[in-house]
């Protein structure tokens, strides 16, 4: 049925990949494409003319306005609307901040179609998507509430990963050595079966560990 599509929204400043994915993901039968946006104020200005989409696949990199000041504007504004972040490379940093923006997960732009059908798909029914250089325990937390054991000290990293601090600043922060903080990455890495920052910090706002 027609209503039971996801309906999703494109803001990408590069023409070609843009129409690209807008023309891809209209095969699948799942999705509606609502609208098309260059950058975040286009997408500001195509939201007063067209229903909020479902799902918005968000690029990080624009001029005028941004993927972080895009997605930041949309939490506010239009809260229900999920942020699927694209980014062309496995930058922890610049994911992270596009979370802390907001976003409910990335793909990476390299992604077959059908890889993104599922994450637009995992983002609207589960509210998070993440892919699978960071998968793992993540997901399945989300669905199961499956609990995980920590240390206090553990907890205090993983809440410092969800800052823009590196591992050498967040090991000034806890008064501990910088090996001492990769013991704690790579004892949660094993503990919730990530690979990645990011999978951590995701972790760790999906299990309200920690709240923007």
């Amino acid at each position: 049925m027609e209503t039971d599509k996801i309906s999703i929204a494109i803001v990408d400043d590069h023409t070609l990949f843009r129409n690209g994915v807008a023309a891809l993901m209209g095969e699948f039968d799942e999705l509606g494409v609502t609208f098309e946006a260059e950058n975040g104020e286009q997408m500001q200005q195509a939201l007063r003319k067209h229903p909020a989409p479902d799902v918005m696949l968000m690029d990080i990199n624009m001029p005028v306005m941004d993927g972080y000041d895009a997605t930041a504007w949309l939490k506010k504004n239009y809260p229900a609307v999920r942020v699927l972040a694209l980014s062309m490379f496995e930058d922890d940093q610049a994911v992270i901040k596009m979370i802390r923006c907001g976003a409910s997960g990335y793909v990476l732009k390299e992604s077959r179609p059908r890889e993104l059908l599922e994450a637009i798909k995992s983002i609207h029914t589960k509210g998070v998507y993440i892919n699978e250089m960071v998968s793992g325990k993540l997901i399945r937390s989300v669905i199961d509430d499956e609990k995980v054991e920590f240390t206090a000290k553990e907890l205090d990293f993983l809440k410092y990963c969800c800052s823009e601090l590196t591992y050498k600043e967040i090991a000034d922060k806890m008064y501990v050595s910088p090996r001492t903080v990769d013991n704690y990455r790579e004892a949660l890495f094993e503990k919730l079966n990530l690979k990645s920052r990011t999978g951590l910090v995701l972790y760790a706002i999906q299990n309200q560990i920690f709240k923007f």
